[in-house]
């Protein structure tokens, strides 16, 4: 193990010199785990059609999640039902987050 370890040391402290990267994948396994519960629950779906959409649903609930903006709200201004809050697109909101203040 520790041949192993040694071997593998550059990659095993790139961490020092890129402090940005996780030491952990919780992240991205948390940002699958509602589209696999939802999966075993409903028992998968009929179509592949279904299935990207289900996906692609969950994925946007997921980023509006992380953005801080109401799903349904977000929903609704894409659609332009009346009486929704004005919302830019998602690609717009993440550029804006990654700028700095």
């Amino acid at each position: 193990m520790l041949q192993r370890l040694h071997a593998n040391k550059v990659e095993l402290l790139a961490v020092l010199d890129h402090p940005d990267i996780p030491l952990h994948t919780n992240g991205s396994e948390n940002d699958i785990r509602c589209q696999v519960t939802k999966r075993k629950i409903s028992g998968g779906t009929r179509s592949d059609v279904g299935r990207d959409c289900r996906d692609a649903f969950l994925g946007l609930a997921k980023t509006c999640a992380k953005l801080g903006i109401v799903f349904w709200d977000y929903l609704g201004a894409r659609l332009a039902i009346s009486g929704q809050p004005l919302l830019p697109s998602l690609p717009d909101l993440i550029r804006c987050r990654g700028q700095p203040a």
